[in-house]
C-alpha cells in the first residue's frame, strides 16, 4: 500500500527549481509522482535486467541500496510473443489499481518505475530484421522478435508503470542517413498520433485509475533533423499526453525548442564514465541510465570517486576512478572499498575478502559490490546537486577532471556468465562470451599422468573422461575422498580466474 504522506505530492510532474542559463545548462529540478518518493534531480535511473537489478534480489535491493528510480525494458518479458500469451500479461491486476508490472517484479512502492520497450544499452538487430511502419525488432531470451507498436503500447497502459517511453523508430547501431531519418520521423509521428488516441480512450472508460506519464522519444539527431517530429509534439491532442522526453543523444538538446525545454529529460545516452555524466548533465539531463554501473561490477571493479573529493588534483598522477579487486594488492587489505563509505560491503566487510570471493567465483563478490557502487553514484549525484545549487558546478566539474583518470581500471578477472540474450553474434570464428567449464588435455604423457593420478587414488574415470579421454571436467562435483589438494592443483582445480 502506498504511503499517505506520498499520495499529497503536488499534481505537477516536473518542477524547475533551479536554472543556470535559459536553455541549455545544468539545472535542478523534482520529479513527483503521487505514491512515489519525490526523486531530485539531477539523478540516475537503476537498469534492470528482467525485472531485477543484476545481482541484486528485491529484498536485498530494498534494504541495502538507496535506489530511487528503476528502469525496465518490455523486451525482457516477452519471449513468448506473439505465439503465446507471456506470464506477465497472464499476472492478475491488482485490486487496487496499481502496476501489476510493479507487483510482477516486486518492486517496492517507494522506487519510481519505468517502462520502454528494449533494454539500455539494447542490442543491435540483424539486418534480416529491421525495424517496419508496425514493427520494431526486439531481442528477447530466445531471440529477435518482432513486436507490434500497437500491441505494445496497449501492453505499456496495461502494465501501468509510473513513466512510460513511447516507441521510436531506432535503428541502434548505423548512422542514420536523411532518408532513414525522414522514414523514422514519419513513423514515429503516427505511432505517437495513434498512442494518443489509445489514451484518451481508455481515460473515457475508465475515470477512476491513473495513467503512466508519458514521455516522448526524440531521435539520436538534432531537432532541425526531426523538425516534423517536434512540431508534432505541439499539436493539441499530443501536447496533452506527452509530460517528458527520452533523450537518446545530447545532440539533441543543442537546439531544443523552449517550448520544450520545462519538460524532462531522461537520457539513455550510455555514458560510459562519470566524467561523461558531468558533461551531460552540463548540458541539461535530468536523468540519465548508466549503463556502466553493472558493467564494471561484472569486471570486478568497485568505484572510488567523488565530486566533492579533499584530495588536490595531481596532474603528474590522477587518482583511479575504481580499484580492481582482482588484483593481488587487495589479498591482505583490511580496509574498506572506500574510506568513509556506509554502504554495506563497506560497513561489514573489506577488500581482501572481496578479493577472495571473486577468485572463487562465489556470486556475493557481485553482490556486495553492486552495492557499494550504487552508494557512490548516489553520493556523487548529491554532490551534483549541491554543487550546482551552490554555483560551482563548473568548477567542481573542472577539477574532477584534473584528479581522476578518464576511464576506469582495466580488469582481467572473468566476471559472471554472459547470458545469450545480452549479446548477438557477430559471425563465424567469434571467439566464445564464457569460459568453457572443461579443459582440453594435449597429447602426451605428462598430460597423462596427471589423470593417472586421480584415477589411483579411486576417482570414478567413467565421470571424469569425456569423448576418448580428450576432455575433463574442470567443475566436476565428484567425491573423490583420497586425493590430496597437490594433485588437484595440477589438475587446475580452483584455478585464479585472471
Amino acid at each position: 500500500m502506498a504511503d499517505p504522506k506520498l499520495t499529497q505530492l503536488p499534481d505537477e510532474l516536473f518542477a524547475i527549481i533551479q536554472q543556470t542559463t535559459a536553455r541549455l545548462g545544468s539545472r535542478l529540478g523534482r520529479l513527483s509522482i503521487p505514491g512515489r518518493h519525490a526523486v531530485e534531480t539531477p539523478h540516475y535511473l537503476a537498469i534492470t535486467s528482467r525485472g531485477a537489478v543484476p545481482h541484486l534480489t528485491q529484498d536485498t535491493f530494498a534494504r541495502s541500496t538507496g535506489i530511487t528510480s528503476a528502469y525496465v525494458g518490455l523486451e525482457d518479458f516477452v519471449e513468448k510473443y506473439p505465439f503465446d500469451t507471456p506470464p506477465l500479461f497472464k499476472y492478475p491486476k491488482p485490486d487496487d489499481g496499481t502496476s501489476s508490472l510493479r507487483r510482477f517484479i516486486a518492486l517496492p512502492n517507494r522506487t519510481l518505475l519505468v517502462l520502454g520497450a528494449r533494454r539500455t544499452p539494447p542490442v543491435a538487430a540483424p539486418a534480416a530484421n529491421p525495424n517496419t511502419s508496425t514493427k520494431v525488432s526486439v531481442m528477447t531470451a530466445v531471440g529477435f522478435r518482432s513486436l507490434e507498436v500497437d500491441d505494445y503500447a496497449e501492453a505499456a497502459e496495461h502494465l501501468k508503470p509510473d513513466i512510460l517511453v513511447a516507441m521510436g523508430d531506432i535503428p541502434y547501431g548505423p548512422t542514420l542517413g536523411s532518408r532513414r531519418i525522414e522514414k523514422a520521423t514519419d513513423r514515429q509521428i503516427q505511432w505517437l498520433h495513434d498512442h494518443a488516441k489509445l489514451r484518451k480512450a481508455n481515460r473515457a472508460s475508465d475515470t477512476v485509475e491513473p495513467q503512466a506519464k508519458l514521455f516522448a522519444l526524440l531521435l539520436p539527431v538534432s531537432c532541425a533533423h526531426q523538425q516534423h517530429f517536434i512540431d508534432c509534439l505541439a499539436e493539441a491532442d499530443v501536447k496533452a499526453e506527452v509530460s517528458g522526453l527520452a533523450i537518446y543523444d545530447v545532440e539533441t538538446l543543442v537546439d531544443l525548442p523552449q517550448e520544450l525545454a520545462h519538460l524532462p529529460r531522461l537520457a539513455f545516452t550510455t555514458p560510459d564514465t562519470p566524467h561523461d555524466v558531468l558533461r551531460q548533465v552540463a548540458l541539461g539531463i535530468d536523468m540519465l541510465a548508466l549503463p556502466f554501473i553493472t558493467n564494471d561490477t561484472d569486471a570486478g571493479i568497485a568505484f572510488d570517486f567523488s565530486l566533492s573529493g579533499s584530495n588536490p588534483p595531481d596532474a603528474k598522477q590522477p587518482l583511479p576512478l575504481g580499484i580492481n579487486l582482482w588484483s593481488s594488492s587487495h589479498a591482505t587489505d583490511l580496509s574498506p572499498l572506500t574510506e568513509g563509505c556506509s554502504c554495506y560491503a563497506c560497513t561489514n566487510h573489506h577488500r581482501a575478502y572481496l578479493h577472495h570471493l571473486l577468485n572463487a567465483k562465489e556470486m556475493l563478490a557481485w553482490v556486495l559490490i553492486q552495492i557499494h557502487n550504487h552508494r557512490i553514484i548516489d553520493l556523487f549525484f548529491d554532490d551534483i546537486r549541491s554543487s550546482i545549487r551552490e554555483g560551482s558546478f563548473e568548477q567542481d566539474t573542472q577539477r574532477f577532471a584534473e584528479r581522476y583518470e578518464r576511464v576506469f581500471p582495466e580488469s582481467r578477472g572473468q566476471g559472471p556468465r554472459v547470458r545469450g540474450y545480452q549479446f548477438k553474434s557477430e559471425g563465424p570464428g567469434e571467439a566464445k562470451k564464457n569460459k568453457a567449464p572443461f579443459k582440453v588435455l594435449a597429447n602426451g604423457s605428462k598430460e597423462a599422468s596427471k589423470l593417472d593420478v586421480t584415477k589411483k587414488r579411486g576417482a570414478s574415470s567413467d565421470a571424469r573422461m569425456l569423448n576418448e579421454g580428450t576432455e575433463v571436467i574442470a567443475d566436476s562435483t565428484l567425491t573423490i575422498r583420497d586425493i590430496v589438494a597437490e594433485d588437484l592443483e595440477k589438475l587446475g582445480f580452483a584455478e585464479q580466474g585472471y
